[in-house]
């Protein structure tokens, strides 16, 4: 019988708009001595606290967030995000699949199923929200292209447009952005290609049109404004792995008990959840671990971290 993932959380539990979109400077002020500047996502549960949280306007929300393909500032997303073109917009599957080739990011929305998939968020630097977004299994556009028996992994690439990103004229990491997952994870129920968040289709600074979720694994696994998709026999790469492998592992499961070598994990702190200072226990796999964790069955998840 196939697989039926049953969400539990509700509408309830989302983060309320407002706090959602103020994250980065709530963060930002939060963060700094962390010395990483890290796709940020987590989970928060809507309190009083966080509806009362001062709402920002739109440019507001943009004003920090963390694509530094726009440059390593919390606001060069919001100043310069615009000058990436996202309409029209391709996506190239190759590799080990039966049908390779460019696909037109319209034709693929046709053929999709989207559905609104309320999700837990950690970020590595331990802010956490919960994120309604819109998208499609990540599954069911591998299959429309027909993965061959020999592919073991799923390689992902963003957009790298010198011309529209202006942080790509300075060598903070090896462009373009890069990462991957086993093939199983890949296919897993959970795993979602957003299209938007909030019955809004998605900003450029979040990464238009189309990025990975993968809500048992730190923020930065879920790779922005993807351009390439390639099924493969070996692991692959990852941006911040090649940066820093014994700080980012392929793997990058939200583990309590695996610490960053510059933090701890077991807890993180919830934005819009009260005040910015509690810390509430880290869940393992980010609270999916009924879901997932038989995809690590005898796996030493410290030393796959």
């Amino acid at each position: 019988m196939a697989y039926r993932w049953k969400n539990d959380l509700t509408a309830a539990d989302v983060t309320p708009y407002d706090a959602f979109l103020n994250r980065r400077q709530l963060i930002a002020g939060a963060a700094a001595g962390l010395g990483l500047g890290a796709i940020a996502a987590g989970q928060a549960h809507a309190t009083a606290d966080a509806r009362a949280l001062e709402p920002n306007t739109w440019e507001e929300i943009t004003s920090y967030n963390n694509f530094y393909e726009f440059g390593t500032d919390k606001g060069d997303p919001a100043r310069y995000a615009h000058e990436m073109t996202t309409d029209p917009w391709s996506i190239e599957i190759d590799g080990m699949v039966d049908n390779p080739g460019t696909y037109d990011f319209k034709d693929i929305m046709s053929s999709m199923t989207i559905e609104q998939r309320i999700y837990r968020l950690r970020c590595v630097e331990r802010w956490a929200m919960v994120i309604p977004w819109n998208g499609f299994e990540l599954a069911d556009l591998l299959n429309m292209v027909g993965v061959q028996e020999s592919a073991k992994y799923v390689a992902f690439e963003t957009l790298a447009r010198p011309s529209e990103m202006r942080g790509l004229r300075y060598n903070v990491i090896d462009w373009p952005y890069v990462e991957g997952l086993r093939l199983d994870e890949a296919m897993h129920p959970l795993t979602i290609m957003a299209t938007g968040l909030y019955d809004k289709p998605m900003p450029n600074q979040n990464g238009a049109p189309l990025r990975l979720v993968v809500p048992w694994k730190y923020g930065y696994k879920s790779i922005k404004s993807v351009v390439r998709i390639t099924l493969t026999d070996k692991e692959p790469p990852t941006a911040w792995g090649k940066y820093s492998s014994n700080e980012y592992g392929f793997y990058s499961n939200v583990n309590p008990n695996v610490d960053h070598p510059r933090w701890s994990q077991a807890y993180e702190q919830r934005v819009g959840g009260g005040l910015l200072a509690r810390r509430t226990p880290t869940l393992m796999f980010n609270g999916y671990e009924k879901e997932v964790a038989s995809l690590y069955e005898g796996m030493d998840l410290v030393k796959y971290h």
